[in-house]
């Protein structure tokens, strides 16, 4: 493009906006050149790690965490889109296979907890980290909420505790995660999980409301004859981030707490393994695309 066109292009921009072209092509006179490191924010990113313990593995553990925060965080940015805009089922296609990708990632990313920490210096500072619970990732839960309807993040024993025409904060009150630090026979809730939903039920609430009939299962029922890739997709991403990466999760805490026939308990003071595995945890993001079988034996071979 010749120069007198692209300033001719950012006179019409600025003038479409009602401002003054002259003040911003001045102001550019007086911009420094942008840096990797500062457009990355590299050296803020690299001293985010505040280890607890002088362990030198406590770093890995650390970044590893902030990983797989910055990866949700993709997942999550492909789902606002998706949900919040009304896409061609080809670019939706496109996205899924994003996100798809995304959650491979965290499944082969458990390499790194599982083979790259000493296990003895692991159980030792994990022991600081109380009542810190991966748990706590409030990512993950938006992720939950943009996918689908809470009334799927409920298992089968909390949908018969629900009461008639529940409200969102009923739906909450039963979600499956709560189970990992609520009593129900007691009623008492662990430090855990009362800290969670102190800082963020309430947003939670809100987006689940915000949500309401444009979850990403709400989109995929609304199209008229949707394609089998699409359907395909859509089930590839359920078991993968419903099964698949729950089981490596629960295989990777095998192995730090209970390799040795310990047992050790988690952080957070969750029944680990039992709430870990999805056969308990029932989470499906589309149950409409399995068969009445497929949910009766959700998990179980997994």
């Amino acid at each position: 493009m010749k120069k007198e066109d692209i300033l001719a292009k950012i006179d019409e921009k600025y003038e479409n906006l009602g401002e003054n072209p002259e003040t911003y092509l001045s102001g550019l006179l007086q911009a420094k050149p942008i840096n990797y490191w500062d457009y990355i924010q590299v050296d803020t990113l690299l001293s985010l790690q505040k280890p607890r313990t002088d362990f030198e593995d406590e770093e890995i553990f650390i970044m590893y965490h902030q990983v797989t925060e910055l990866v949700l965080k993709l997942m999550i940015h492909e789902l606002k889109q998706i949900t919040l805009k009304n896409l061609e089922e080809a670019i939706l296609i496109d996205k899924i296979k994003r996100i798809t990708r995304y959650t491979k990632m965290l499944m082969t990313s458990f390499d790194v907890m599982r083979d790259g920490m000493d296990y003895d210096d692991y159980n030792t500072f994990r022991a600081t980290l109380a009542p810190a619970s991966g748990f706590q990732s409030a990512q993950f839960r938006f992720l939950e909420i943009y996918c689908t309807p809470i009334e799927n993040l409920i298992n089968v024993k909390g949908k018969e505790r629900l009461p008639k025409n529940p409200s969102t904060a009923d739906l909450f009150d039963q979600v499956y995660w709560k189970d990992a630090g609520h009593n129900r026979k007691t009623g008492k809730k662990s430090l855990t999980l009362r800290a969670f939903e102190e800082k963020y039920l309430d947003d939670f609430i809100a987006l689940a409301k915000k949500m309401e009939g444009n979850t990403l299962a709400e989109k995929y029922l609304q199209i008229e004859n949707p394609s089998e890739e699409l359907t395909k997709a859509l089930r590839g991403l359920d078991y993968l981030f419903n099964v698949e990466w729950p089981i490596i999760h629960l295989n990777t805490a095998q192995h730090y707490l209970n390799k040795k026939g310990e047992s050790k308990a988690a952080t957070g003071g969750s029944e680990w393994q039992k709430y870990l595995h999805p056969k308990y945890q029932q989470r499906k993001f589309f149950p409409a695309l399995w068969t009445e079988e497929e949910i009766l034996h959700w998990a179980e071979n997994a």
